[in-house]
């Protein structure tokens, strides 16, 4: 366990000691809260191992599933059923089967005009101004207890690229993406910076060989928006030994 630069880095074996760890942050989140629970889930590959562990005993078991409301920090502007949808592929894997329907939250892709991205993203945003009960963040009163993020090629996190006008969003809580920096080449929709850091912590699940060089580049302080996404609480890297940068930590 190694801190930099304000950030704590957790160092586990292989993806499935990270999928277990990450499992276990994500029950003791739960458990510190004895009321409403606000999960806001991410996609891409990382994260899939932890989802399905989440549907198994003794994980499901541990989960009080009524209290607990599941959000996405970020989706693509594709239909619900397709397979690159990242709620689908969290559903998929353990959200169907386990949490009720009322408290998955997915972002709404379905439009009349398939290149506008905002209209869904405004009708997430006041999903997220009821859930939470006002339209202004509060420091004090934190919108998630547990934001899941993931590393892009790129360094973005969410749907949030290196140079996009979204980076520097400070009023909307969610905002379209009209045109990716990676594949696949899809519009997107993604919460801002303000609305992923209002929680009581932010947890990066980051795995692989191929998330080294990448990471190298952001625990060198590169500006890049993975690093500019903090959380108002705590911020944990969680992150397996092959994808870990040469010498960080005592590696």
């Amino acid at each position: 366990m190694t801190a930099n630069d304000n950030r704590r880095v957790i160092a586990v074996a292989d993806p499935a000691a990270l999928a277990e760890a990450a499992a276990e942050r994500v029950l003791a989140r739960i458990e510190a809260n004895s009321g409403r629970v606000a999960v806001c889930l991410t996609g891409g590959s990382s994260p899939k191992e932890l989802y399905q562990l989440l549907a198994t005993d003794p994980y499901r078991s541990r989960i009080p599933w009524q209290r607990v409301h599941w959000f996405i920090g970020d989706e693509r502007f594709v239909p619900a059923d397709d397979p690159l949808n990242n709620m689908g592929m969290a559903r998929a894997a353990f959200l169907d089967r386990c949490a009720p329907a009322a408290n998955i939250h997915p972002i709404p892709t379905a439009t009349a005009d398939p290149t506008d991205p905002d209209r869904c993203a405004a009708l997430y945003e006041r999903e997220l101004h009821s859930f939470f009960g006002a339209d202004t963040l509060d420091q004090s009163r934190p919108l998630f207890d547990l934001v899941l993020m993931g590393v892009g090629p790129d360094g973005h996190t969410a749907s949030l690229f290196p140079g996009d006008p979204a980076l520097d969003e400070t009023a909307r809580w969610v905002v379209g993406v009209p045109r990716a920096h990676v594949e696949p080449f899809v519009p997107r929709i993604t919460l801002t910076l303000p609305t992923l850091a209002s929680c009581r912590e932010m947890l990066f699940v980051v795995a692989g060989g191929t998330k080294r060089a990448i990471l190298t580049r952001l625990f060198a302080r590169e500006n890049l928006p993975a690093n500019s996404a903090r959380s108002a609480g705590e911020t944990i890297w969680l992150v397996d030994r092959e994808a870990l940068p040469e010498g960080f930590g005592g590696r």
